[in-house]
This record gives structure tokens, C-alpha cells and sequence, in this order.
């Protein structure tokens, strides 16, 4: 076979190192990031931490961004601060100081001991339920099977400290290691029910109810007629008959029975969630922060939450005078320095185009709420500063910015849309705000159903179908009419 040459067009998509590095870049939060740099700066001799604020022209800060437009600065006009008294906006605050430089003019650390390490990573180790119900086990008098059976209770138990799997099936668990009937589990979760927070490892609502009025002195006025209710059908009628119908049903006087209902009111139907896990996004860090100035909404990066790193000068004048082995070596870090500081000014620089775009699209979000969210997708941001869908997606994932309304996510300023009447849309966010207030503000006598709540939205020029707003109501976590039935 003679051999020929063949010659064929084609596509192949490359991805370099640097191009991968800035997409990873972007889509990582700003404590990633954090973490990010600094193992960088451990790892690469060229890296260095800025020493002044400032720093040099080499310089980058590590949200994305050496300097920032003139114009883009806080507002320094003192009518402005005169009307944004209650929140400094400003992102070139001071940032607090191990040293005792920062603003207080004390020591800006929260704690001396730094082996405990920061403050916030301090408050975020919080106990679980199960971790505080176990401790308590442990210093308790029980006996070491005891204490295993009241391990497994306390696995058993919701979030909301209910223990809601019988007793049968807590019994299966304990095999084949410890065999134990349900009457020897119940003695024991007598006992759990004994620990703090009070009501916790109750099986229904009214035992939790129980315990709690159980440890109320005698004389607390209507507590015999309280453990009378719960103990019995009529606490779960409460709700449907009101104070008049159990009165009757009691056959006991109207102030009498309001008297226990308001005691009953005082008491917490979900004590375990007094003591439960922070979410992982409890504590976040805006990227951006926005601010109105002269009438015209404002953006910059939030520039104080992550340290400005720098090439180190010393090393890269050492490349010149070492010999070629180690000249390669420093050589090989310092393309990576610049590649690193290169990445986090596109991140900076995507990220603020991206914002700037939101605050042009949703303008009167940030004005007037949630009811004036207007309907808006990757899509639409990705055309209007020129970036792909990914590239969007992933610029706000994550990430925060700080405005008068508080600390929004970015994934906030954006919603999908319902038709309405007047041939525009509504987003979906802002139906969800109207049906939540059209629910605070109803007869709590005489809730609204979901028809009402559809009719009164048709009304207002949002057509939506009973289905959606119970839809939008479930997201909400808001219970249907008939549960929100309200005495008093």
C-alpha cells in the first residue's frame, strides 16, 4: 500500500493554563479565594504581601482590581453622608488591625490568643442539638446501657428536637448489642426529656407543651387548666373552635380560658431549634459594594476583606544574578505570579461589569423592593456586557454585594417572569413579595385561600392561577389558609 498524504480541516478548543486558572478563579467564593491566595503566596517565592495599602504599581488587589474609577468612589458629599448616617457604604474603610493600628485606635484583635485562631471561625463552631443533648447524657447519672440507649434516642430526634420514629424501630437500632423493650427505651427518654432546652425529645406537640408547663411553679395562674388542654383533643380544636368555642366546651369563663391561651402562647412548640447548626452561608463577605450617589446607583469592589499581594521584587532581580538552574527556577514562579495577579484583575474586572449591569437592569429593586423586580436572565446580562452564560453564571455564584437593603447574594437581582395584563411581565420574586404581604396583611380570623389571593393579584394586573400561588406560597414556607387560622 503506497503511502499518500491527506490533509482535513478541523475545531479544537484549547484551554491553557492561564485560562483555566482565571475560570476557577471566578467562580470561587471570596473565602476560597482567600484560602486560594494564600496558599499561593506560601508556595511561590515570587508572591509576596503588600506592605502598605497602597502598595507598589506591581501590585494587585486580591477582589480583582488595583484602583478603582474616580467616580466610583464613596460619596464624600456631606449631604450624601447625611442620609446614609446609620451605614458607612464607604469600601475604603479601615480594615482592622492585629497591630493595634486599626480604627479604634486600641488593638483591633478580638482575642489575644491566637492559637484559638480568628474570632469568626470561633463563633461558627457552634454545637449541634444532638452535640448539646449529648453532653448533657454524659455527665448524667444514668448507666452505661442507659447512656447507649439514650445515644440512639438523641440520633432519633428532628431538627426541631421531636422524636418522631417509635419506639419499635429504636429498638431494631440497638441490636444486636443491647436487647431492650419499649418500656425500658420510655423510662429513659423520661429522662432526655429532663434535659435543656425544655420540651426537647417530645413526641407530639402537646407532651412537648407538657414538659414545659410541668416545671412552672404551682401557682403560676392557669397552669392546671393549661395541662388540662394539652393533655387532652381540645389542643388540637383550639386553633378551629378559639377561645368562645372552648369555653364552652370547658365549661369554664371566657378570661379564664384567654388567660391559658396566653400562657400557652409563651411556651416554644420547637425547642430544639433554640440550639442547632449555622448554616455554612451564615457569615458571608460582600465582593461589591453599592451605594446611590447624586441619584445615580454606584458600584466598586469591596476592597478590605482580602489582603493585596505583590510580586516580590528581591527574588525577581535575583533572576539576573544567580546562575541558570536557579534562574529557570525563578523564573518558571514568576510567570506564575503574573499569570495569578493577571486572573484576579479579570475576575475584579468581570465581576464589577457584571454588577454595574445589574444595577442598570434592576435599578428599582434596589429602590422600592422586591415588588419591583423586574424579570431577568443570564441571557440578558451575557448579551449586554458582551460575556458568555457560563462566564455570568459563574461571576455571581457565590458572591455578594453589599447595598442599602442589606447583603444580597447576586443570584438576587435576577427572577424569572409571569405575563401580566399590561403585555410586560412581572417576576416571579415580585408575585412571591405580594402574596406575602397580601397574607400579613388578611383577617387572621378569616385567612385568605389561595383562589382569594389569585383574584386579588388578577385584580392588580398579575393573572395568576390558584395552582401557581399555591406554588409560590409553598416556596415560601407559608402554610395554606386553614392552618393559618389564628385565635385572640
Amino acid at each position: 500500500m503506497k503511502p499518500r498524504l491527506q490533509t482535513s480541516l478541523g475545531q479544537q478548543l484549547v484551554m491553557t493554563p492561564q485560562l483555566r486558572q482565571a475560570i476557577r478563579l471566578l467562580q470561587m467564593s471570596t473565602a476560597e479565594l482567600e484560602a486560594e491566595i494564600t496558599e499561593a503566596v506560601e508556595t511561590n517565592p515570587l508572591l509576596d504581601w503588600a506592605d502598605n495599602a497602597d502598595g507598589p504599581e506591581s501590585g494587585v488587589d486580591a477582589g480583582g482590581s488595583d484602583s478603582s474609577p474616580a467616580d466610583d468612589a464613596p460619596p464624600d458629599d456631606p449631604r450624601e453622608r447625611e442620609t446614609s448616617s446609620d451605614d458607612d457604604w464607604s469600601p475604603d474603610e479601615a480594615p482592622w488591625s492585629m497591630d493595634g493600628g486599626g480604627q479604634s485606635g486600641g488593638s483591633g484583635s478580638f482575642d489575644d490568643d491566637d492559637e484559638q485562631g480568628s474570632a469568626a471561625e470561633r463563633v461558627a463552631e457552634v454545637d449541634t442539638l444532638q452535640d448539646h443533648l449529648l453532653w448533657q447524657l454524659h455527665l448524667s447519672h444514668l448507666s452505661p446501657r442507659d447512656r447507649k440507649i439514650g445515644a440512639a434516642l438523641v440520633d432519633a430526634l428532628d431538627d426541631d428536637g421531636y422524636l418522631r420514629e417509635p419506639l419499635a424501630e429504636i429498638a431494631q437500632t440497638l441490636l444486636p448489642e443491647i436487647t431492650a423493650d419499649e418500656d425500658e427505651i420510655l423510662t429513659v427518654l423520661h429522662q432526655l426529656q429532663r434535659f435543656d432546652p425544655v420540651g426537647v425529645a417530645a413526641r407530639t406537640l402537646g407532651e412537648c407543651l407538657h414538659l414545659q408547663l410541668a416545671i412552672l411553679s404551682d401557682d403560676t395562674p392557669g397552669k392546671a387548666l393549661a395541662l388540662q388542654i394539652v393533655d387532652s383533643p381540645a389542643l388540637e380544636r383550639l386553633p378551629r373552635s378559639g377561645i368562645a368555642g372552648l369555653a364552652a366546651e370547658l365549661k369554664r369563663p371566657v378570661a379564664e380560658v384567654e388567660e391559658v391561651v396566653q400562657l400557652l402562647r409563651s411556651l416554644d412548640p420547637k425547642p430544639g431549634a433554640q440550639v442547632g447548626e449555622l448554616d455554612h452561608d451564615t457569615y458571608v463577605v460582600p465582593d461589591c459594594v453599592v451605594w446611590r450617589q447624586r441619584g445615580v446607583w454606584r458600584a466598586a469592589l469591596a476592597r478590605n476583606h482580602l489582603p493585596r499581594i505583590t510580586i516580590h521584587r528581591g527574588y525577581e532581580q535575583m533572576i539576573r544574578q544567580c546562575g541558570e538552574s536557579d534562574a529557570g527556577y525563578l523564573r518558571g514562579h514568576l510567570q506564575e505570579a503574573r499569570w495569578l495577579l493577571k486572573s484576579l484583575e479579570a475576575r475584579g474586572d468581570t465581576l464589577l461589569k457584571v454588577t454595574r449591569c445589574l444595577l442598570r437592569q434592576q435599578a428599582g429593586f434596589l429602590e422600592f423592593g422586591a415588588q419591583a423586580l423586574r424579570p431577568l436572565t443570564l441571557r440578558e446580562v451575557a448579551t449586554e456586557v458582551g460575556l458568555h452564560e457560563s462566564t455570568v453564571s459563574r461571576a455571581i455564584a457565590r458572591k455578594y454585594v453589599r447595598t442599602p437593603r442589606g447583603t444580597l447574594p447576586l443570584r438576587a437581582f435576577f427572577a424569572s417572569g409571569v405575563s401580566s395584563e399590561g403585555g410586560g411581565e412581572t417576576s416571579s420574586i415580585a408575585i412571591q413579595s405580594m402574596i406575602r404581604n397580601l397574607i400579613e396583611a388578611e383577617n387572621p380570623r378569616k385567612p385568605l385561600s389561595d383562589a382569594k389571593l389569585a383574584e386579588l393579584l388578577k385584580t392588580s394586573g398579575v393573572p395568576v392561577a390558584r395552582r401557581t400561588v399555591a406554588k409560590y406560597r409553598e416556596a415560601m414556607e407559608i402554610l395554606s389558609s386553614h392552618e393559618r387560622v389564628r385565635i385572640g
